[in-house]
């Protein structure tokens, strides 16, 4: 499926970027917080700002978070429509689960009416 970019991201991608206990904590800050420049990210961290950089490169190739170029900043923001190709994975086990339990609960009711 394709998404806000136009790339196919799997949820893989997007679940591993989430993984990292500090790049979570960056998409949610910005989440929160709206756009955030490296430096103000790096102050928050309390790691490198190679670290974060190197982070919030890995939440751009997830589709999570987007630069935008100011002089010689860069200011990230959280994508939320990144987070489609997880939603739509959780939604299909979803519908495969609610009719499993669906045949389940009939199964029981003709055991015990």
């Amino acid at each position: 499926m394709r998404y806000g970019s136009g790339q196919v991201i799997p949820p893989t991608e997007v679940l591993r970027s989430l993984a990292d206990p500090t790049r979570r904590g960056l998409f949610e800050h910005l989440m929160r917080e709206g756009e955030q420049n490296v430096r103000a990210l790096t102050e928050r961290a309390g790691i490198s700002q190679a670290a974060v950089s190197k982070h919030l490169g890995v939440l751009k190739g997830a589709g999570l978070v987007h630069g935008r170029p100011q002089g010689r900043m860069v200011h990230y923001a959280a994508d939320p429509q990144g987070l489609a190709p997880l939603i739509d994975w959780i939604e299909l086990y979803g519908a495969f689960w609610r009719e499993r339990f669906d045949r389940l609960e009939g199964l029981l009711d003709r055991m015990d009416p």
